[in-house]
C-alpha cells in the first residue's frame, strides 16, 4: 500500500498554494483547506494531514483532537510560528505525528513528512499476519503510542471494541505472541505502568 493523499489545512493562502505545488511535484495528491470547517468536511479519506495550529475558526489542536477521538488514525504533521516546548508538547498530547515550526524550508517538511509516510506505511504492514485480538491490541497501543497503558485499560478496550470476554491470561498470551509478530515496532513493559508499543529508531 502507498500513502499518496494529502490535505493541507492552513489559511494562509500563499503558503497553502506553495505547499500543494510542492507536493504534488514530489509526486502526492494534495489537497487544500483553510478553515476547521474545510477540513472536517475534507478529511476523510486522505492519507495525511498537514495542520496549522491558528485556524480562522478554532485551533488545528481542536481538529486533530476531534479525529482522533473519531478514531481516526491519519498522520497528523502541525505547522506553526510557535516553538516554545509547551506548545509542542500539546500538540503531540493531541495526536500529533511530527511538529514544525515557521519558518521552515520546504525541503525539511518534504523529508518529514516522507519520513512520517514510510512510518505509518511500516505500522500498517505490522498487523498484515495477526490474529483478529492481537490486531486489536496491537490498534489499542498504536493509538496511544510512546504511552504506557495498563492492564486494565487494555482489557477494557478490548472488550468494548469486540463484546467478547478477554481474560487476563489470554491478555498475557496474545501480548506475548504479538511481541513475536512485530517487525517494525516492540512492546515495552514497566513495572507499575503497564505497556506500550514504540517505534524502532531504525526506519
Amino acid at each position: 500500500m502507498q500513502y499518496k493523499k494529502i490535505l493541507v489545512v492552513e489559511d494562509d493562502t500563499k503558503l497553502n498554494s506553495s505547499l500543494v505545488m510542492s507536493l504534488n511535484a514530489e509526486g502526492y495528491d494534495t489537497d487544500s483547506a483553510f478553515s476547521v470547517e474545510q477540513a472536517l468536511e475534507k478529511y476523510q479519506g486522505v492519507n495525511m494531514i498537514i495542520l496549522d495550529v491558528m485556524l480562522p475558526d478554532g485551533t488545528g489542536m481542536d481538529f486533530c483532537r476531534k479525529i482522533r477521538m473519531a478514531s481516526s488514525r491519519i498522520p497528523v504533521i502541525f505547522l506553526t510560528s510557535c516553538d516554545d516546548e509547551k506548545d509542542i508538547i500539546k500538540g503531540f498530547d493531541c495526536g500529533a505525528d511530527d511538529y514544525i515550526t515557521k519558518p521552515f524550508r520546504l525541503n525539511e517538511l518534504k523529508m518529514r513528512v516522507n519520513a512520517v509516510y514510510r512510518r505509518c506505511y511500516a505500522e500498517a504492514e505490522e498487523s498484515s499476519n495477526l490474529t483478529s485480538l492481537e490486531k486489536s491490541l496491537l490498534d489499542y497501543l498504536m493509538l496511544n503510542k510512546e504511552q504506557f497503558v495498563t492492564r486494565d485499560q487494555i482489557l477494557a478496550y478490548l472488550w468494548d471494541s469486540k463484546g467478547n470476554f478477554v481474560n487476563d491470561n489470554t491478555l498475557s498470551v496474545t501480548i506475548s505472541r504479538l511481541r513475536e509478530k512485530l517487525k517494525n515496532g516492540k512492546i515495552v513493559t514497566r513495572r507499575g505502568m503497564g505497556y506500550k508499543w514504540t517505534q524502532q529508531t531504525n526506519l
